[in-house]
């Protein structure tokens, strides 16, 4: 399974850690041909702003709206942005495929981060408390229709997914183990079966 990361700015490294550890290639992706033969796509944390004038540079923005409509995707803090339906505080261009509405920052700025070990995990019907890592963390203001909570914050959704795509508002990559990784992984098999 090859596993391709948004390596433009932000989180590349962390994940790629993790997804070494569970035994999976990755591939780094900073033009439209590194996006072929990928099983999967994570879109990193780190600052969206700078990484929409990336995506412009490298000519990456209709390829990479192509990728996310067809293959398993998962947008972590900057990259749940990058993918929300709408983004606020302020408004900014996104790629309008998972259909939530996020604020920007809105945990916060980068002094007001902070690790909780409260976010609740519904993994298919069986429920598990695990820690997550807020960091300018946007926050999911609206959920669409055919859009589910996995994961939850003080009630409040920090993980969703909607058949092909996940969007999380915390860094899994920087917490300890794999549990979310894991998760990933099993949604690309189950969609590959």
């Amino acid at each position: 399974m090859n596993i391709g990361i948004l390596a433009l700015q932000g989180a590349v490294q962390d994940h790629k850690n993790k997804f070494s550890e569970l035994g999976t290639n990755t591939i780094e992706v900073r033009r439209s041909g590194d996006l072929l033969n990928l099983d999967g796509l994570i879109l990193p944390g780190g600052e969206s702003s700078t990484m929409l004038k990336l995506l412009n540079k490298n000519e990456l923005w209709s390829e990479l709206h192509s990728f996310i409509k067809t293959k398993p995707s998962w947008g972590i803090c900057a990259g749940l942005i990058l993918i929300a339906k709408s983004v606020h505080s302020p408004q900014q261009k996104s790629l309008g495929v998972l259909d939530v509405d996020v604020e920007r920052n809105a945990y916060g700025r980068q002094l007001d981060s902070f690790i909780t070990n409260d976010l609740v995990f519904n993994n298919n019907g069986k429920q598990s408390t695990t820690e997550g890592v807020f960091i300018r963390a946007p926050k999911i203001n609206r959920i669409g229709a055919d859009v589910k909570t996995t994961v939850t914050h003080d009630n409040q959704p920090v993980m969703v997914e909607s058949n092909l795509t996940l969007g999380s508002s915390f860094h899994p990559e920087r917490s300890e183990g794999h549990i979310y990784h894991k998760y990933f992984l099993e949604k690309i098999r189950h969609i590959n079966e």
